[in-house]
């Protein structure tokens, strides 16, 4: 799998080049740049397969590499050193990304699932919502893409109305057209990602939005009603959470 690593940083770059030497048998060539310019010359004359860009680079960022390509054929992992919103950013638009320093193991998982995926048809769209998101400091309302092997959903949150689970599987349930769409990941993904959203976990199985609540019903051991006529069942130990919940709405 041919490889292009564009950082700005020469130790970090060299690090990174050395660790899929190391642990990525499947990457057989390795090609680096360091800024825009490079970066854009590399792409055209090596054409690779995948890129690691950096987030922050010298001349300008990675994402205004990708603005410049008509057509991206290729996958992307960005690597970044950004705050926590950053990578709240990354996580909704489901575009794969790597912390530094990189941790191996998470730079095997990425590269597995880039060599799996080949080319990602869906990557403009996802670059969309990455670059919404990270020009919009405000959690309001998100759009949010969940990702399937062949295709991607993009969801405001507002349209959520709760999530249940089974295994290391989520089901949206949602207010639009396509009212569930079942998702290969487990709750706890997307509790860390829509909690600040004003989403509440209120029970094992089960994300609720908490402005699609229509009704508390507190006998029978407790459960909501939301919007559509859902009946949720809410746990003993998150009765007193969701009851302060309800004292400050």
């Amino acid at each position: 799998m041919r490889t292009l690593v564009i950082d700005n940083e020469e130790s970090i770059r060299e690090s990174l080049v050395l660790s899929i030497k190391a642990f990525c048998p499947q990457i057989e060539e390795i090609e680096e740049a360091d800024d825009i310019e490079s970066g854009l010359q590399k792409i055209l004359d090596f054409k690779p397969e995948l890129v690691f860009l950096d987030v922050e680079l010298n001349s300008g960022t990675g994402m205004d590499i990708l603005s410049k390509i008509p057509k991206i054929n290729f996958n992307v992992i960005f690597v970044t050193a950004h705050n926590k919103y950053a990578i709240d950013a990354f996580r909704f638009s489901a575009i794969d990304f790597l912390l530094k320093p990189i941790n191996p193991e998470e730079l095997i998982r990425s590269v597995n699932k880039a060599e799996k995926q080949k080319t990602n048809s869906n990557l403009t769209a996802q670059l969309n919502v990455l670059k919404a998101e990270l020009q919009n400091t405000t959690p309001q309302d998100k759009n949010i893409v969940l990702s399937e092997q062949d295709s991607i959903h993009i969801l405001k949150s507002s349209n959520i109305i709760y999530c249940s689970s089974e295994g290391n599987y989520t089901t949206f349930h949602t207010n639009t057209g396509e009212s569930k769409i079942v998702i290969s990941k487990n709750m706890k993904v997307f509790e860390e990602m829509l909690s600040p959203l004003g989403f509440i976990r209120v029970h094992t199985s089960f994300l609720v939005n908490i402005n699609k609540i229509e009704k508390y019903d507190k006998g029978e051991g407790g459960f909501l009603f939301v919007t559509g006529g859902d009946k949720i069942p809410v746990s003993q130990r998150k009765k007193e959470l969701l009851m302060a919940l309800f004292k400050k709405m």
